[in-house]
């Protein structure tokens, strides 16, 4: 019996996807559930499993669109398994590879006839020539500055080449999404930035002092995104218009806070949202980001998991940004962008000190949030980071970190 396998929906409003990777070739034997293709959606990237075991005939080629519901390929559910057939493709044994013979020393004198100075050799570098090819007129034939500031190509020199090869890649599905999503948002929103500083001292100290039994007692560090996640929250609540996106003519405002997170995973930017995070306690938050982190990194992050969110947090300074103007996440109206940690002179009592000291930087959309709502939620920010114990816990640290 043949089976036809269709092309599966991935999830509400998504009407065609496009073939990544195959897994396997034409004529293999697949067993059940065996992931047979990468697939790409304009939201994520997902793995197809055989939905019966037999010989495969593949009916797209990689880089096709497939519309939802279409026939993708063909099982042979009748096919017997080959003898000795595995399921997983068996790496190629390398051949051994032959030694490289040293290079001879004469090839090494010829290269180094022009022996320059350090300044020469930084001028020849920049103007891309090489010291064999210069007559120096200093001691012993040496290089001297002035020779290489006189040297041209036209003296017979000719300028350095390497590789010049280009690659021409098709972008995946997903990332033309999301060029065109990033573009929309330019032209179809009112999008300002509000900057501001956030000492981070505070978040130090009770990290230094209660991080180890955070994590002995529950297994996840106790990091810097529950402090925002939680100090996002409280803002949000005091200023919901931040919390809100526009329908045509209507607002909607949303009386729970779903924390999108931006994370980097194998096959880019992805966005999975913290569900309910009004609900949740720092270990709450600090457990759901690594789970969707891992899920995310192993590629195994469904669409569901990344709808829906209210607001979104991005945090460039993992890679090391000091300041940014991070792009909305529509339909969302509002953004946050952390950044790298750095010690900074800051003015504390009347003294100046060295603390640690982050930029962040709040996106929003214009057209329905007003500079009194854009920079009051920032400032609510700043001050729960700043004083964590009283607007973040409550006065009770133990309790807040369920120690």
């Amino acid at each position: 019996m043949i089976l036809e396998m269709k092309v599966p929906s991935p999830g509400e409003s998504i009407t065609e996807v496009e073939i990544a990777t195959w897994l396997v070739e034409d004529g293999d034997y697949v067993e059940k559930d065996q992931p047979i293709a990468e697939v790409d959606s304009d939201k994520a990237t997902l793995e197809l499993p055989a939905e019966e075991s037999g010989i495969i005939t593949l009916k797209a080629e990689e880089g096709d669109a497939i519309a939802v519901g279409a026939v993708v390929c063909l099982i042979d559910m009748d096919a017997p398994k080959p003898e000795g057939a595995t399921t997983k493709a068996t790496p190629k044994e390398e051949a051994p590879k032959e030694a490289t013979p040293a290079p001879q020393k004469e090839a090494a004198k010829t290269y180094a006839t022009g022996t320059a100075s350090p300044a020469a050799k930084k001028i020849l570098a920049e103007k891309g020539m090489d010291t064999s090819a210069i007559q120096g007129t200093g001691k012993d034939g040496r290089i001297t500055k002035d020779d290489a500031v006189k040297a041209t190509p036209a003296m017979g020199t000719q300028p350095a080449t390497g590789s010049r090869g280009t690659e021409r890649k098709k972008m995946s599905m997903l990332r033309r999404k999301v060029a065109e999503r990033l573009v929309a948002v330019k032209s179809e929103t009112a999008m300002l930035t509000t900057f501001n500083e956030v000492n981070m001292q505070p978040i130090f100290d009770l990290r230094s002092q209660y991080k180890e039994d955070f994590k002995a007692k529950h297994g996840v560090g106790l990091g810097f995104m529950s402090f925002f996640t939680l100090a996002v929250v409280r803002a949000l609540q005091m200023y919901p218009d931040v919390n809100s996106m526009i329908d045509g003519d209507f607002q909607i405002k949303n009386d729970f806070q779903d924390i999108s997170i931006a994370v980097s995973g194998p096959k880019g930017l992805m966005v999975p949202v913290i569900r309910n995070a009004e609900n949740l306690s720092f270990r709450g938050v600090e457990s759901e980001v690594k789970r969707l982190a891992l899920r995310a990194r192993d590629g195994q992050i469904t669409v569901d998991e990344m709808t829906g969110g209210t607001f979104t947090i991005t945090n460039g300074g993992v890679f090391g940004s000091m300041l940014s103007t991070p792009i909305i996440n529509p339909p969302q109206s509002g953004i946050l962008g952390m950044h790298n940690i750095v010690n900074r002179p800051m003015a504390v009592d009347g003294q100046v000190v060295i603390q640690p000291i982050m930029y962040v930087a709040l996106s929003y959309d214009h057209r329905i949030i007003d500079g009194r709502e854009s920079v009051g939620f920032l400032v609510a920010v700043k001050e729960a980071l700043e004083n964590p114990v009283d607007l973040l816990m409550d006065n009770n640290i133990q309790k807040a970190l369920e120690l």
